[in-house]
């Protein structure tokens, strides 16, 4: 049954093998470490360098600059696959393929030449940065600010939420240079930092890693500028100003890659209960003949397999060269909360045992809320479609 769902008609046969060795990769180096590396906070090393010798880290970014050239379609189902395995490990290549993303798309030449081999080669690990202390849905809120000095800029502010703050040492920051001209006066700096805590680069530091329910082994941390001097030729594209639009296009594609997460934890999720719905035994049988819970595997695969459909879609319109954010906005929205829902049945169907962490589902009830706050609430998403849907 696992098969039948998550189908993607269409795909090359370059694509299905893709995803035949991340698939392998998961349930070999992923699945039967998971516990013990969520359980202990701990950074998954070994399965970074796994997937940086499988090209991961070089999956969207084009031949010519060393990587593998595959669209985001591939992505957002190698991301499934991850996701299905632990979503934390999906979440060390997100914020590198967004930054990946909007060099490619928005970079000079140079930014091109000097960043990209070095990212699709696991060298050069990227994260990006909008969301303060003080905001994070509104993001014409940003306080931190960079002046002009000479051919450099100095940066102060205060950063918050940056995912792979410390593990990463390229970080896409978004701060304002023109505080009065609205979103048209910000502009997005590639920083360079050595990965680690502390003074990272002369004023700038990352304080500590902030505690979380779930999505651990992940790094999330602060980032504080305190007159942080960058060369002026490290703005995204060369020309302040266009910092909004750059970051809103490699949000877009994060929705999308949210949305995959989204799928590959429900479908563990699923998979979890089915199996255990077939062993588990109550008044004579398994719980899998009994009406409540074959109703509750039927809704569970309807919603993964709907949310799976319009993550397709969104990649797929993204790829088109069309703008996708109505589709990526859904997407996100649809998967965030099916996702909830599926783990919460799954939770349900294990019963007493859902409570254990000696269960993988425990582990899952804490992972599936961060879908309903990432790359924008789910609120957020809503007034996005909305919108989008009054503009049309």
């Amino acid at each position: 049954m696992a098969d039948r769902l998550r189908q993607t008609h269409g795909l090359s046969d370059e694509q299905r093998e893709i995803l035949a060795t991340v698939r392998a990769f998961v349930d070999k180096e992923i699945l039967p470490v998971a516990a013990d590396l969520e359980h202990a906070d701990e950074y998954p090393q070994a399965i970074v360098d796994g997937m940086r010798d499988l090209g991961l880290f070089g999956l969207t970014i084009r031949e010519e600059h060393g990587g593998l050239g595959q669209s985001l379609l591939t992505y957002a189902l190698v991301v499934e696959e991850l996701a299905r395995g632990w979503m934390s490990v999906s979440g060390v290549i997100n914020t590198h393929f967004i930054v990946a993303w909007m060099i490619d798309r928005h970079g000079t030449p140079e930014q091109r030449a000097h960043y990209l081999p070095r990212m699709a080669a696991g060298e050069i690990r990227g994260a990006f940065s909008m969301s303060e202390p003080d905001c994070g849905s509104d993001v014409s809120a940003i306080r931190s600010r960079a002046v002009a000095d000479g051919d450099h800029h100095v940066i102060d502010g205060r950063k918050m939420w940056v995912t792979n703050g410390a593990s990463a040492n390229l970080v896409a920051t978004l701060v304002k240079t023109d505080p009065d001209a609205g979103h048209r006066g910000m502009t997005t700096f590639l920083v360079d930092k050595t990965p680690g805590f502390g003074e990272v680069a002369p004023g700038l530091t990352i304080p500590r890693k902030i505690e979380k329910m779930g999505y651990k082994g992940v790094d999330t941390t602060e980032m504080v500028f305190d007159s942080h001097r960058i060369p002026s030729s490290r703005i995204l594209g060369g020309t302040p100003g266009r910092g909004f639009y750059q970051m809103m296009d490699g949000v877009e594609v994060g929705r999308v890659n949210v949305a995959a997460r989204g799928c590959g934890v429900a479908m563990r999720a699923y998979e979890l209960a089915r199996d255990y719905a077939r062993r588990r035994e109550t008044f004579g049988r398994p719980i899998a003949e009994h009406q409540a819970v074959l109703f509750r595997l039927a809704e569970m695969a309807t919603k993964i397999e709907a949310a799976h459909q319009m993550v397709v879609m969104a990649a797929r319109r993204k790829d088109s060269g069309e703008r996708n954010d109505l589709e990526a906005g859904m997407a996100k929205y649809l998967a965030g909360e099916y996702c909830k829902e599926v783990v919460e049945a799954s939770f349900r169907i294990h019963g007493g045992y859902a409570y254990s962490k000696e269960f993988e589902i425990e582990r899952l009830y804490r992972e599936a809320p961060m879908l309903l706050i990432g790359e924008g609430t789910a609120d957020i998403q809503k007034m996005i479609i909305g919108r989008r849907l009054l503009e049309d």
